[in-house]
């Protein structure tokens, strides 16, 4: 069985926002379509009552482009201003 990514990426939202469940679910259906699979969320406090999300998302090892193919999804959600990977890691199955 191929060995599997964790990659946390951050997402920040254009405006500020309260409630980031309807946001998280416009970019889990997103990832889902590209193969990518929502392992969990959490918000993120940045500033002044701003907030991102992390995003737990888990990929093949073997992506060509790496966590790039991803970010683009995420990237694609209207809400969405900007996103950085946090961290990725290496996990088995």
């Amino acid at each position: 069985m191929p060995a599997m990514v964790l990659a946390v990426i951050r997402a920040y939202p254009k405006e500020l926002m309260d409630n980031m469940s309807e946001l998280v679910a416009k970019v889990q259906g997103v990832l889902k379509e590209k193969g990518y699979d929502l392992l969990r969320w959490e918000a993120v406090d940045i500033a002044f009552g701003y907030k991102a999300v992390d995003l737990y998302v888990i990929m093949p090892e073997e992506q060509e482009r790496g966590t790039e193919d991803a970010e683009e999804a995420i990237k694609s959600v209207d809400e969405i201003d900007n996103v950085d990977v946090v961290y990725v890691t290496r996990i088995s199955t």
